[in-house]
């Protein structure tokens, strides 16, 4: 049997590789019978190929094979993110140490001797299966819990420095558009670090960090004070759990060549944050992106293959226009185009991207007070391409 056709997983998709035709078939109706959905292959050239097309949750793979034996076709697969995290169990006649120490570094997480025992490959396909499903239910939490985190930080950065915002959305742009062109694996860490670069700049006065990024001139203590602010980022954000190698990154970003302890991926990513900082403070000074490119590329310091990933950027172009609104007509996206004030109190800064979060405050305070809740906000409006592009597909 080549293959048999994909049906709902009721317990599991399990992937069986085998050149041997009649163990494929028994394994097949075994493991069916139990409620896993089965796909059956020969060789594994088709299997690589079916996997990457749709991810199974478990494969169990003959060792001895024409064209790809079992060892490299799971070295393949853990060479793929999309599919390293599949458990591999190998199937074989060979059972001496040395072999299952061979399927052990190829990958594989559990091994399995011919002739094989229903019952022992039923138990450990289903405890496979189970410590896998756990491990996914684990990484989804972490990953809202951390999400929520991040971002509750990140309305906090938002409400109390908008400029700093700013540059840190552009800046998270800037490393988006580099990792996607170069391929970068755990891409989430380095824009999650793209993102909370400028965290520890929440410690300067506003003109302190716009003169510094800007490169003006500071007095000593202004200098000693911006240099500071990786440090203070890192910090802070070595407090959330999940965030150490972020955290290295922040740490690390003024100076990601310094001769101090680090994980090979954080000074990857320092140096990708550097190189991020650097092009965009050039283009706050007014630079062209093709005259800060020509810049850093003079400099000698940066990957060859992130500054030509970085030929064809250019900053997102949005067009505004200036409304005044009352808080109820408010909405998610808007900028403020005012300080914000009742009673004397600051509720607001101009440049803040309104959230739900902040237009339920502006509301509240405005409500509570006998301030005019009309407030001067620049509104996203499509650009005329768009709208025409609208029109023709309506």
């Amino acid at each position: 049997m080549l293959m048999c056709a994909p049906s709902p997983a009721r317990d599991g998709i399990v992937m069986i590789v085998d050149d041997n035709s009649a163990n494929l078939t028994l394994l097949d109706e075994m493991l069916s019978e139990r409620g896993y959905s089965v796909r059956s292959f020969p060789c594994g050239r088709l299997a690589l190929a079916a996997a990457e097309n749709e991810p199974p949750d478990l494969i169990l793979l003959d060792v001895n094979m024409p064209e790809m034996d079992g060892y490299e076709l799971c070295r393949q697969i853990k060479a793929i993110p999309d599919l390293a995290a599949i458990p591999v169990i190998f199937l074989s006649a060979l059972s001496g140490a040395e072999d299952k120490v061979k399927g052990f570094e190829a990958g594989g997480i559990d091994y399995i001797s011919k002739p094989v025992q229903f019952e022992e490959v039923q138990a450990r396909v289903q405890t496979h299966i189970e410590l896998r499903r756990a491990r996914r239910r684990e990484q989804d939490l972490l990953e809202r819990t951390l999400g929520a985190a991040v971002d509750t930080l990140w309305e906090l950065v938002q409400l109390t420095a908008p400029a700093l915002a700013a540059r840190s959305r552009a800046v998270h742009d800037i490393v988006t558009w580099i990792g996607r062109r170069i391929e970068l694996e755990d891409a989430w860490q380095y824009e999650m670090a793209a993102r909370l670069c400028l965290v520890g700049c929440l410690t300067l006065p506003d003109q302190v960090f716009g003169a510094a990024y800007a490169e003006q001139q500071l007095t000593a203590e202004e200098d000693r004070m911006f240099r500071a602010y990786p440090e203070s980022g890192a910090r802070l954000l070595a407090r959330i759990p999940r965030l150490e190698a972020v955290a290295e990154m922040v740490g690390l970003q003024q100076n990601p060549w310094a001769n101090v302890p680090g994980a090979e991926q954080s000074r990857q990513g320092a140096v990708l944050l550097h190189l991020a900082l650097e092009f965009d403070r050039r283009m706050y000074r007014g630079m062209t992106p093709e005259t800060a490119l020509a810049e850093l590329r003079l400099s000698g310091k940066f990957d060859p293959r992130m500054l030509r990933a970085l030929e064809r950027y250019s900053p997102a172009e949005q067009e505004f226009e200036e409304r005044r609104l009352r808080t109820r007509d408010l909405g998610r996206g808007m900028v403020l185009e005012q300080d914000v004030y009742c009673n004397g109190l600051l509720i607001l800064k101009e440049g803040t991207i309104l959230s739900d979060t902040w237009v339920e405050r502006l509301t509240n305070f405005l409500r509570a007070s006998e301030t005019a809740d009309l407030v001067r906000v620049r509104v996203r409006v499509p650009r005329a391409g768009a709208l025409e592009s609208q029109r023709r597909s309506a």
